[in-house]
């Protein structure tokens, strides 16, 4: 393809996963693996291919030595962690209580492997709700299995009749990278749909963004281009929202990061491709009979896609 019109930014979502499926959806006796559709607009909007990566689970009939995690990250330009059930806090360290929620084992693993692995290659990874909490936990920190009973917060972050209805203002911390997308903004509205939140903040992250009753709302590893974790859903900040923040400088900067991050990886495959065509391959040719004195043969070969050069060095059998 040519540079005038390169490949599209592909992003990578985690599924949820459905165990448990309504019988009137069929799939009797099946496992789902889903995302809702918000997620994945909301990056192609902007000009992305957004694919959903399927979980691979040790005990299924796909080996990993079939599919590994690597094979995802070498083919996708970041990754998008998206919301769901709550994180098995065996995770983090700590016994289950009885204000968790749903857990997925499967999925955790998975999602840490994908985290790691992306992280590893310097790929940007973008963490929606449950996304932040991995993002912590990964890098040692812990999670409130629920911010009520903890007693944190002075407000309410979580209301199930309301879902993406219920909102509150998050504070910018002051000089940080997530207030520089926005203007300098001080102060903004944003969805809250979530139960849990961080305790203890992970190694190499830093909070850019809190609610106004001090929970965290957003963090970013300092140690990576891009990873960073929002609390709220952005991806739920649609036209019907006018007054929440814009999801757009958000998703933009990501996308941003990945597509430079793509041409750093295109531009040293190039360079590595171009160094192994234009080194010499030497060869030798053993005779007989004595050849010429200091004599050595140099041939140019046309060939698809460059000419190669050949060193041919003619010596006499010893």
């Amino acid at each position: 393809m040519s540079s005038s019109n390169p490949r599209k930014v592909i992003i990578g979502l985690s599924p949820r996963i459905l165990r448990q499926v309504p019988e009137e959806l069929g799939f009797r006796g099946k496992t789902l693996q889903y995302l809702e559709q918000s997620m994945a607009h909301c990056a192609m909007r902007l000009g992305a291919v957004a694919v959903m990566i399927p979980t691979v689970e040790r005990s299924s009939d796909i080996s990993r030595w079939e599919v590994a995690t690597q094979d995802y990250v070498a083919l996708l330009d970041g990754l998008i962690l998206q919301g769901g059930a709550d994180i098995d806090p065996a995770v983090y360290g700590e016994e289950r209580s009885t204000h968790l929620g749903p857990i997925d084992a499967v999925r955790d693993r998975f999602e840490l492997e994908l985290l790691r692995a992306f992280a590893k290659a310097n790929k940007p990874v973008l963490g929606v709700c449950r996304g932040l909490q991995l993002i912590n936990v990964a890098y040692g920190g812990t999670l409130y299995q629920d911010l009520e009973a903890a007693g944190v917060g002075s407000h309410a972050h979580r209301m199930a009749d309301l879902y993406d209805e219920h909102t509150h203002e998050v504070d910018f911390v002051q000089g940080s990278w997530l207030q520089s997308i926005y203007g300098d903004a001080r102060r903004a509205r944003v969805n809250s749909i979530h139960h849990q939140g961080v305790k203890k903040l992970g190694t190499n992250l830093v909070v850019e963004a809190t609610a106004t009753d001090g929970v965290i709302e957003c963090i970013r590893h300092t140690r990576c281009t891009f990873m960073l974790g929002v609390q709220w859903h952005p991806e739920f900040h649609d036209s019907r929202f006018p007054s929440l923040l814009p999801t757009e400088p958000l998703m933009s900067a990501f996308l941003d990061a990945a597509a430079e991050r793509r041409k750093e990886s295109v531009m040293a495959e190039a360079s590595a491709t171009a160094a192994t065509r234009s080194a010499p391959v030497q060869h030798s040719i053993t005779f007989t009979a004595s050849p010429p004195r200091d004599v050595s043969l140099y041939f140019v070969f046309m060939s698809a896609p460059v000419s190669r050069m050949v060193l041919i060095t003619l010596s006499s059998e010893t």
